[in-house]
């Protein structure tokens, strides 16, 4: 159980909440874990197996307090808005927004800046980890790299040149990406980026983090009451999450990439795990996605400090407060968008 920002989010499972005069009360196994007044509450997040009275429902709904309903895994499955609090007026702001190309350029800015810096700080991480000194040295230039295509981010002023410099900031990160693998590097070799299908080893692993890591943000997005589908950097397509899209590039480095290089580098992942189909497509096997989606998981439950928050949440609730931070900016309760940076 994490309260944040004024929303509690509720990840125990077998949880029931139910109210207590004006106290939300949280019960597991019988016994009272927490007790929180609803006034100080703006919202409610279950995740999996939480039980919710119906009278608790009703007076969050009276209150306008909103509950929304996610999988234990993170995917969205409902939410409850009251009468008095809908989802409408925040999702017009978004349309505005990105119907306005000052406003979602500066908006896009901002995320991938947050991208670069969290990629570069994966970089310098492994410098510090490994005692190869030609690894140190071309991570060290990466990362340098990737501090220009930083600062070249507050002079655009078109959205096609700020996808520019993501684009050589990724091709720059992926062609160095090799240098953090530790173990068995020859069958994790990466040659660039590719994704439809992959090509190696190491793209399909990615490939298959980003995929479990978009859904994540999806509920995250409708949790809030966003429209995952409008975005602001990538193009707009019947079916495309763009606004997820969007927003999981400030956790690719923090929770896929590193996560990937993790497991290789500790042997949980190993070339056995995949297997090759017609045409060059590389997968993962049965065996590989069961290990991934467990380790992802269990990722998702350590916590790391939210520099905005000024609080330590688990990896699982990022997608989550940062999506309440768009709200709060796209409202004008904040003049700019901040996006997660990893330290």
């Amino acid at each position: 159980m994490h309260q944040l920002e004024n929303t509690l989010f509720i990840m125990t499972q077998g949880a029931y909440l139910r109210l207590d005069h004006d106290t939300l009360r949280v019960d597991i196994e019988g016994e009272t874990k927490l007790q929180v007044p609803l006034h100080h509450l703006s919202g409610i997040v279950c995740f999996g197996n939480v039980a919710v009275s119906p009278f608790l429902i009703h007076e969050c709904a009276e209150q306008g307090l909103s509950i929304t309903w996610l999988s234990n895994s993170g995917r969205f499955k409902a939410r409850m808005v009251g009468p008095t609090k809908g989802n409408v007026l925040l999702r017009c702001v978004q349309h505005e927004t990105a119907s306005d190309p000052e406003k979602s350029l500066n908006l896009a800015k901002n995320i991938i800046a947050g991208k670069i810096k969290n990629t570069r700080q994966i970089m310098l991480r492994a410098a510090r980890e490994t005692s190869d000194s030609e690894d140190q040295r071309m991570l060290h230039d990466t990362s340098e790299s990737l501090a220009s295509a930083l600062n070249g981010i507050p002079q655009c002023n078109e959205i096609e040149t700020l996808r520019g410099i993501e684009g050589d900031a990724a091709r720059i990160y992926f062609g160095t990406f090799d240098r953090m693998v530790l173990e068995d590097r020859q069958s994790f070799r990466m040659n660039g980026r590719s994704k439809r299908p992959p090509l190696d080893r190491m793209n399909a692993l990615l490939s298959f983090l980003y995929t479990l890591l978009v859904g994540d943000v999806v509920g995250a997005l409708e949790g809030v009451g966003l429209d995952p589908q409008i975005g602001f950097l990538h193009v707009m397509r019947p079916g495309r999450p763009a606004l997820a899209l969007d927003m999981m590039e400030e956790f690719r480095a923090v929770l896929a990439d590193r996560l990937a290089l993790t497991l290789i580098n500790q042997r949980q992942i190993q070339a056995k795990h995949f297997e090759e189909k017609t045409g060059g497509a590389v997968l993962l096997n049965e065996e590989g996605r069961k290990t991934l989606v467990v380790a992802y998981q269990k990722r998702k439950q350590d916590e790391i400090h939210h520099p905005v928050l000024d609080k330590k949440a688990p990896f699982a609730l990022l997608p989550h407060l940062q999506a309440r931070l768009l709200a709060r900016y796209l409202r004008g309760d904040t003049e700019e968008y901040i996006p997660f940076l990893y330290r």
